[in-house]
């Protein structure tokens, strides 16, 4: 076979990332330019990736292509959906998840007969009123009203149970919110972000925010405590808002020109999956991340993206 020129060859990728699943593989991109991953015959994608859309209008391809949002909300249910709400700064500095996704998703929730949806996070300063302050700087609080969602406080330890993890390395017990104990179904909504401890902050690591004392995974092993979490709850769907992605001095953040704008979704019921394609959108490659490769090592989730069947979208493509 003749080798293709390099205005061939550029063609046929163009023409490859349109279709979003080339013949006998699904495609997903980073900075590692392009993975290939065995194509199930039928049935939901273990992963979905979506770019070039608003946060909403990707969440609604993605969705779709996941088989929609009644395959995990029926009619009746109460449905959690856990955004990282950490700091008190706006969408542009991308420490936290975006409000039109928060928006989006909470409007499928009620669509597909949700009952109640609850939108809430233990944000990382305990220091008085910040709470509110972030939950009202992030966007999240009124994207997630105005969908009809109950924002719940998650700043006192009333509303914490103690619950012990089987099989937990180091985080044998903590203090969970009562809301991870009752909702009928758990969606889990980070944003992929830079950290200083961990390298990145994205769905894993999200869970942080449903349990009452944060410093106790930094007492221990942070990185270990993170994967021995989901060993007691996996959340039903992650989301991986990777619309803006800070790039330096996480998990805070400074100034709009440390985030890129990748304008990239990610979707999952893997959470190790969806974190490994998330690193790989980042720049690093899965195992970097120490979390994620415990999480694997675990059997929580799998980090080996050419053993599943990823989907990926280019919109306008």
């Amino acid at each position: 076979m003749n080798k293709l020129n390099s205005k061939e060859r550029r063609e046929f990728l163009k023409k490859s990332l349109a279709t979003g699943v080339a013949v006998g593989g699904s495609l997903l991109w980073g900075t590692s330019e392009i993975l290939f991953a065995k194509a199930a015959a039928s049935g939901t994608p273990d992963l979905v990736a979506v770019k070039n859309g608003e946060p909403d209008v990707m969440f609604n391809q993605a969705i779709t292509m996941m088989g929609g949002m009644k395959k995990f909300v029926k009619k009746g249910q109460t449905v959690l959906v856990k955004p990282n709400i950490s700091f008190a700064r706006k969408p542009e500095i991308g420490a936290t998840t975006n409000p039109l996704l928060v928006k989006s998703i909470v409007a499928h929730c009620f669509g597909a007969g949700a009952k109640k949806v609850y939108v809430f996070d233990n944000v990382a300063s305990s220091s008085y009123g910040m709470a509110q302050k972030c939950y009202k700087e992030s966007g999240i609080e009124e994207a997630a009203k105005s969908a009809g969602a109950l924002v719940a406080p998650g700043d006192n330890e009333k509303y914490y149970q103690k619950v012990t993890i089987p099989g937990a390395k180091a985080l044998v017990s903590t203090e969970v919110h009562e809301l991870i104990l009752e909702a009928d179904v758990f969606i889990n909504v980070p944003i992929l972000k830079n950290h200083n401890y961990t390298h990145q902050s994205i769905a894993m690591k999200n869970l942080m925010g449903v349990v009452w004392d944060r410093m106790k995974y930094h007492s221990l092993d942070l990185e270990q405590s993170i994967a021995d979490f989901c060993l007691f709850k996996k959340p039903d769907l992650n989301i991986v808002d990777a619309y803006r992605v800070m790039q330096r001095f996480g998990p805070r953040g400074s100034t709009p020109e440390n985030v890129a704008l990748k304008k990239t979704l990610l979707i999952s019921k893997d959470i190790v999956a969806v974190d490994a394609a998330a690193s790989k959108v980042f720049g690093m490659e899965p195992e970097k991340i120490r979390y994620i490769q415990l999480g694997h090592d675990l059997n929580i989730g799998n980090m080996n993206l050419n053993e599943l069947n990823i989907q990926r979208h280019v919109m306008g493509g």
